[in-house]
């Protein structure tokens, strides 16, 4: 497998040939951690096939949905803990089979320097997750939980290119920072309402939704 798939005519092709000989393909099933809490992280991970979810823990240990990253993009929070030396706040999770490459963490400052187009690649990066973040904060602020459900089960079928989502009942409440009753709550109104279809570990979006 070519590592430099879908990056022509975004990196140099120099940058191309480092990437070939120092990047690692690494292979995630369904569930596997890519990245967890209190870890050093020696590598930046590029996604080149699947889904990853990004989850930061509060004080509280409650997890929240920060961002999905797919193909193509990269996690700046593990771009920053690779430069800094410093532990992982995040946790990195594979929604499905997950190819991604590793870039080692000696390369990334060299690159920065040496490589416009690794330059622009990481600001675009910054700049992308950012604007993720910003949308989490504005949902959890300003939206009803039942938007923010419907919400979050449209970008998962976005993701997923299907109307079927494979996720329980707990995964979204985890994920959207509530309870499971709630969800079950939400959920069942939905399908009372012709939006959806509820199986057990699967929901099927309509097209009303």
């Amino acid at each position: 497998m070519e590592y430099s798939m879908g990056f022509e005519g975004i990196f140099e092709p120099a940058l191309l040939e480092e990437i070939q000989s120092s990047g690692e393909l690494m292979h995630f099933t369904e569930g596997d951690i890519i990245m967890n809490y209190g870890k050093y992280l020696r590598m930046m991970p590029i996604v080149l096939k699947g889904t990853v979810k990004v989850l930061r823990m509060d004080e509280n240990g409650k997890e929240i949905l920060l961002y999905y990253l797919t193909s193509n993009e990269s996690c700046s929070m593990a771009y920053s803990c690779c430069l800094e030396a410093r532990k992982s706040e995040v946790k990195a999770i594979a929604e499905d089979e997950v190819t991604l490459l590793a870039i080692p963490h000696d390369k990334l400052d060299e690159w920065l320097c040496k490589y416009p187009g690794w330059k622009n690649y990481i600001m675009r990066s910054f700049n992308e997750r950012f604007l993720e973040l910003l949308k989490s904060i504005e949902s959890i602020a300003f939206h009803k939980l039942d938007e923010r459900l419907v919400a979050y089960l449209k970008e998962k079928q976005r993701l997923s290119g299907s109307s079927v989502i494979k996720a329980s009942h707990y995964q979204i409440a985890d994920e959207l920072a509530t309870s499971r009753v709630v969800i079950s709550r939400l959920l069942k109104q939905l399908e009372n309402d012709g939006k959806i279809l509820l199986y057990r570990n699967e929901i099927k979006l309509m097209n009303g939704l």
